[in-house]
Order: structure tokens, then sequence, then C-alpha cells
């Protein structure tokens, strides 16, 4: 197996482990601590944010995984948005993190301070409350408002180099802008984050993510784009005309 064939392979793996890890987390595992007020009261231990929490780090490995991978392969056709991918999952890996971290305070809370009544019950609800927000402001800004353009950027420069087939591409054209806007709809309070709206928009994304890692897993990179002259020329910078060369 080529090099490339196996980059192709691990960034695939990337986005599938990616989406997989993803979705236990807000919709099954954080349901108690998202959405009840008193959570943080209880005292008993709680190994579902737990468990979350650890799907939301494989999360973050594997969104950085996805651009740490690729790089090599996509800084060919243009080293500024490849470059920019690579920092912007970053963020969002971030931000994904920093969530994590949020609730898992919540969690010391609850076991630490168990029992309490009175203004400390309602001082500790407060704190909880105020956890959770941060957690929902990291998930609106690392998983769809970063989610945005870093879709837009992979999708043009796999759209420019024909990596993969163009109608993959255009999804992710597609998909990056339209993820993006109802992000900023709810950032304006617009819409709410978990609606149909949110749905509708992340719907291109997931078909672009996970068209794109199926072909990647089972085709590869297409052969006739990474043996084109510009790829050619742009890895090996040796072969780039100097200013010693044309003067010399």
């Amino acid at each position: 197996m080529s090099s490339t064939r196996k980059t192709a392979l691990v960034a695939g793996l990337f986005f599938i482990v990616a989406f997989v890890a993803s979705v236990p987390a807000p919709f099954a595992l954080y349901h108690a601590v998202l959405h009840d007020p008193r959570y943080v009261l209880g005292g008993s231990a709680d190994a579902g944010v737990s468990l979350g929490a650890l799907f939301e780090v494989i999360t973050a490995i594997a969104v950085i995984g996805t651009a740490v991978t690729l790089y090599p392969i996509v800084r060919r056709q243009h080293h500024g948005f490849a470059l920019g991918y690579v920092v912007g999952r970053l963020f969002e890996a971030t931000a994904i993190l920093v969530g994590v971290m949020s609730l898992l305070a919540i969690v010391t809370l609850r076991h630490d301070l168990a029992g309490a009544t009175g203004a400390r019950a309602v001082s500790l609800v407060v704190a909880g409350r105020s956890l959770v927000a941060i957690h929902d402001w990291t998930f609106l800004f690392g998983p769809n408002l970063a989610l945005g353009p870093n879709t837009l950027m992979l999708a043009y420069l796999m759209y420019r180099s024909r990596l993969v087939p163009r109608s993959i591409a255009v999804l992710g054209l597609i998909g990056g802008p339209a993820i993006f806007a109802v992000a900023t709809a709810v950032l304006f309070g617009l819409t709410e984050q978990v609606s149909a709206w949110g749905a509708l928009g992340a719907l291109p994304v997931f078909a672009w993510e996970m068209s794109l890692a199926a072909y990647l897993i089972v085709k590869g990179f297409r052969p006739a784009a990474l043996a084109s002259p510009e790829a050619e020329v742009l890895e090996a910078p040796e072969a780039r005309p100097t200013l010693a060369g044309v003067t010399g």
C-alpha cells in the first residue's frame, strides 16, 4: 500500500470516528446534566457524563487527525487554505474540550458538595447552569460555526485538486455555508440550536463527510490528481526554479 493510499485510509477513518464518537454525548449521555437544573445537587456518581467526556475527547482527537493527515496532500493545491484548515480544526477541537471540562466541573461540584441546602444550594444551581451555558456556547462555536469555514476550505481544496469526485466536493461547498448560516442564526437568537433548521443545516455536512470518508477508505485519492504536473512540482520544492538558478 502506497503512502498516499495509507493517508487516504487513515483520513477516512478519522472522519468516521469523529462522527460516531460525537453522537452519544450530546444526545444521550449528557441529557441529565444539560437539562436538569438540580443535577448539580445530587451526590451519586454519574458515569454517563464521564463516558460522554471520553467520547468527546476521542472526537477532538479525530477532528485534529483529519486535518493533520490531509495537510501533506492538500497543501500542494493551496498552502494557505491547507494551513487554515489545520488551524480551524484545532480551534474546533479546543472548543469541544473546553465544553467537556465545563461539564466535568459540574460533576466535581455534584460529588464534593452533595447535600447542600438553602442559599448554598441556590449558588450551586447557578454555578451549574453557568457551566452548562459555557458548554452550550462551545458547542455552537466549535462543531457549528468553526465547522462551516473548515468544511468550505477542505471542500474547495478537494474540488480544485480533483482528489475526489467533484460531486462529493460540491456537498462540502454547500454544507459549509449552510451550517455556518444556521449557527449564525442561533448566535443571534433567531432559532434554537437543536431544531429542524439545525438538522437541515447539518445534513449536507454529514453527507459530505461520510461520502468523503467512504471514498477515501474504499478508493483513496484519484491517481490522476496525484500525478498532475502541478502536484509533482509542489511536492518537490527542489524542482522549483530559484533566483540563483535563473541568474546563474
